[in-house]
This record gives C-alpha cells, structure tokens and sequence, in this order.
C-alpha cells in the first residue's frame, strides 16, 4: 500500500527481516533497512521480492568514518561503500553516521578524517549512481554533526535530518532552516534518545512536517516498536 510516509526495520529489528518486510508491507510501500543485527544485509536477493521502494541505513556499530586510526577509517570506508553496492541494487539511498573521537583535542584531526572518508563515498556513490545522506547525531559526547553550525563538514553531501536527535541537543530550530534530503522522524522528551512514537515527547511536528514539505522529501518513521508506528502513523495524520 501507498504512504506519504516512509517506514525503518528498525521497529522490528529483533525479528528476521523477512517477517519485518511482510508487516510493514500493510502499512507502507516505503522501507528504510537498517543494516545491523538480524537486519544486516549480505544480498538483496529477499529486498528484490518486496515491491518496496528503498533507503538503507548503513552499518554504525563498530564503523567510524572520522578514526584517526587510518586501518580503521578505511576499514569504515569499505564497509559504507559494500553498503552502497547493495543499494545500487535496489536502488536506493544510504544513510551514514559521520564519525566520532575520542578526545576533544582530536576534534579538527577527526574532521579531517571525516572529509577524507567523504571523498571517498562521494566518488563511489557517483560510480554507481546512488545519493547518500549523513545523519546529524543525538547528545554522544564526541561525535561529529550535533548541531547546524556543522552542516559545513558535509561539503556538498546530502542531509539527513534526525528531528529526535535534533531535539535532543535543543537544535531542532535550526536544522529546519537547512536544505534537508532525508529524514528520520521520532519522538522524545528532550533528554533521553528513546525513538519514542509521534505524539508521546515534546517535538512539533507541526514545525518538521512544514520543513518536510518545503524539501519534497518522504520522511522516515524510526521508532522503536510496531505498534509505535501505527501510532506515529495516526498522529502525523494531518499534520
């Protein structure tokens, strides 16, 4: 079925993907697969089965785009760019975190690493003709993207605008200025990063969906369980 809203595997990562891709088959025709746990992809043999239009979240755990530990960016760099083979696929774009440090005196090093990882992605997402977005991070002390006055290390790269994130670090304001190619769309109150349901933390949505339609996009509803997308889904409903 048809949605004006995307929807993520995430709120059924404990379950195989297969079964994932069955439910949400009655909700959406949109999928975003987080490529972790049981979702991690290795084909995209059972994507191909689905009918689906797709985004993929790539692989974070254990990946850090902006290491200064050069085996260790490239080895993030490999990862994203096996990701972004299998989205060619299927034809769809990857979502990316941007990377972290581990001291704040290693901040501008980290940068650097970032944009060396950026030319990288960016000439292997032109190769096979893929967009890819990187997402703005929540309250983790140390990562890259936090804030708008950041947007400047993506230079030129797509957007991916996390409003519970956002929200997070009390900077959603701002990155709804931004040019935004992708979003994530969840709940919270403020503090804690809890991919609650629409409706049940303290973000307008008002003030997102405004922004979503300004920048043509098809957001992503990324919340915790199933029954907290219907939810979300009921919510966001007229909005």
């Amino acid at each position: 079925m048809g949605s004006a809203f995307g929807i993520s595997s995430f709120c059924l990562n404990e379950r195989p993907l297969s079964e994932a891709l069955e439910r949400l088959a009655d909700l959406t025709d949109c999928v975003e697969v987080m490529d972790e746990g049981s979702h991690r992809l290795h084909d995209t043999e059972l994507l191909e089965s689905f009918d689906f239009d797709y985004s993929i979240h790539a692989p974070s755990r254990g990946v850090n785009l902006a290491s200064l530990l050069e085996p260790i960016r490239r080895a993030s760099v490999e990862v994203t760019i096996a990701c972004f083979s299998l989205a060619a696929r299927v034809d769809a774009g990857v979502v990316v975190h941007p990377g972290y440090f581990a001291w704040p005196l290693e901040r501008a090093e980290a940068e650097r690493q970032f944009h060396l990882s950026l030319v990288e992605l960016k000439e292997s997402a032109l190769d096979l003709s893929i967009p890819f977005y990187v997402e703005n991070m929540g309250d983790w002390e140390h990562f890259l993207l936090k804030t708008p006055d950041e947007l400047s290390l993506l230079d030129g790269a797509g957007f991916a605008l996390d409003v519970g994130h956002a929200h997070q670090n009390h900077a959603l304001a701002g990155f709804l200025d931004a040019r935004i190619d992708h979003f994530h769309l969840h709940d919270n109150d403020g503090k804690a990063d809890s991919h609650s349901p629409v409706g049940e933390g303290t973000i307008d949505f008002s003030a997102v969906m405004k922004a979503v339609r300004r920048n043509g996009t098809r957001p992503i509803i990324e919340v915790g369980t199933f029954e907290g997308v219907i939810s979300s889904l009921k919510a966001l409903d007229g909005v």
